[in-house]
């Protein structure tokens, strides 16, 4: 029997927590069994990028960077990998290049191996600048195609979008599923088609939420998919991904054997455990959601559907919404519903119902986004819609960042002050706000910093006094 070891991501350092407990796993809970996770041979570690940087900033007091130093201290043998949305990098706009290419070669310095590279609407303009510049400071560059369906997303569609990524110079090609609406057949074909046109190592990301993840994993294996994203388990399923564990057993003496030692999984498994007993866990991201099929709404959409619905005391209407959604979605071309683009197609759909008559008011991420800000729409934006909120005005047809003037000369200068490391100005281009107020404090004195970055009895040296 010919054997294909299955590489495996386990993504329990950032998109686990991120999509079962909001991002809010802190460094010291990471650190404390970070020597025993480089044990195991994992292809790569999930460990950065996505909300990790802004909820580091916002919710635990934690400089990202520094979190990112730290686990490379500890995690010595196995790639770090990040998630990046390409000229969004972090935040939820357009950067530019200037900041793209710092914020690139910086993430790669302080430890970064692989970076996965997306784009909301699979725009491979808005993916270029960071593609190039993973490529020039050396580190691997995985180009991502964004799962979703509709009228406009078909098989041809995506090997095109595959095709242009490899012409682009990536060195690995990412299949993200961020709903869960990747049925199992579906994947083998897909990936059987991908795997007939490009020669390079083809990786599938896919979340739980409609509990078709693990099936949609073995279908896409046999039809040569070369790596998974799992989750080890006290963190998996739900909207999270399929257990590590699971995977690895099913896979265990076949021809597609990962190599992984359970055991050695089980034992890190328990520390996670205790981890989870720090943080209460809404029961609508645990919980299989096959809504998602219908509505294609991942869980992280409801629950923020959710929540903007409780602030206007009106959560009975979240059955309209959810109908509502779609219906905006197909207005605006069928964006796949993944930062930003959910959060504007959900809002946008509040607003509708709330309101009583769709596009009575309209927020400004819509206008930006039928005026080309964000990049091309899949599909063709509803000739009605994009009159009513834009008139006459023609789209752009350019690349979006081509818009933008460079920045960072201008960000060292707001910050001058402040600045300890040069990272701190890619942390304020990114959220100037949040960024500003959290250098203030520090230099205040609130938060202590070991610049030698030290880590000793596992104790994190970033904390409050």
């Amino acid at each position: 029997m010919q054997k294909k070891k299955i590489g495996i991501t386990d993504t329990i350092l950032r998109d686990a927590h991120q999509s079962l407990i909001a991002t809010r796993m802190r460094t010291d809970e990471m650190l404390t069994v970070a020597e025993k996770l480089d044990e195991v041979g994992y292809h790569s570690l999930e460990a950065w990028g996505g909300a990790t940087f802004d909820s580091c900033l916002r919710y635990l007091n934690e400089d990202p960077w520094i979190r990112l130093r730290l686990l490379r201290e500890k995690i010595k043998k196995t790639p770090l990998q990040m998630l990046l949305r390409g000229q969004n990098l972090l935040g939820y706009h357009h950067y530019p290049d200037d900041v793209v290419e710092l914020f690139v070669k910086k993430s790669i310095e302080n430890g970064i191996s692989i970076i996965r590279i997306f784009d909301a609407l699979n725009d491979i303009r808005n993916m270029e600048k960071a593609i190039e510049a993973t490529k020039k400071y050396k580190a691997h560059a995985q180009g991502t195609i964004v799962y979703t369906i509709s009228p406009v997303h078909n098989l041809e569609y995506y090997i095109d979008i595959a095709k242009r990524l490899v012409a682009l110079g990536i060195d690995s090609l990412c299949i993200k599923d961020m709903a869960g609406l990747l049925t199992p057949y579906n994947a083998y074909e897909l990936v059987k088609k991908l795997r007939e046109e490009i020669a390079l190592p083809i990786q599938i990301h896919s979340h739980y939420t409609s509990g078709m993840a693990s099936m949609a994993y073995l279908k896409a294996i046999e039809a040569g998919a070369d790596i998974v994203d799992t989750a080890l388990s006290p963190f998996a399923l739900g909207t999270s991904q399929p257990p590590t564990e699971t995977m690895v057993a099913v896979l265990k003496d076949t021809e597609f054997d990962t190599g992984l030692d359970l055991e050695l999984l089980s034992s890190i498994s328990d520390y996670f455990k205790k981890v989870r007993e720090n943080y209460k866990i809404d029961s609508v991201v645990t919980i299989i959601d096959t809504a998602v099929l219908n509505y294609q709404i991942p869980g992280g959409m409801i629950s923020n559907l959710t929540s903007q619905l409780k602030q206007q005391n009106a959560l009975n209407k979240l059955p309209e919404v959810l109908k509502e959604v779609p219906r905006v979605r197909e207005d605006l071309g069928y964006p796949p519903l993944v930062t930003p683009t959910s959060q504007i197609v959900g809002t946008q759909a509040v607003i509708n119902v709330i309101t009583g008559e769709r596009y009575k008011v309209v927020i400004n991420e819509v206008k930006n986004y039928i005026k080309g800000y964000y990049g091309k729409p899949p599909g063709e934006v509803n000739p009605e819609i994009k009159k009513k909120i834009i008139g006459d005005e023609e789209p752009i047809d350019c690349r979006p960042a081509d818009l933008l003037e460079p920045e960072l000369e201008k960000d060292f200068e707001a910050i001058s002050g402040f600045i300890e490391k040069e990272e701190d100005v890619l942390t304020y281009a990114l959220f100037p706000q949040i960024a500003l107020k959290f250098f203030q404090e520090r230099e205040a004195g609130k938060y202590k910093y070991d610049s030698n970055l030290l880590v000793e009895d596992n104790k994190f040296k970033y904390y409050p006094v």
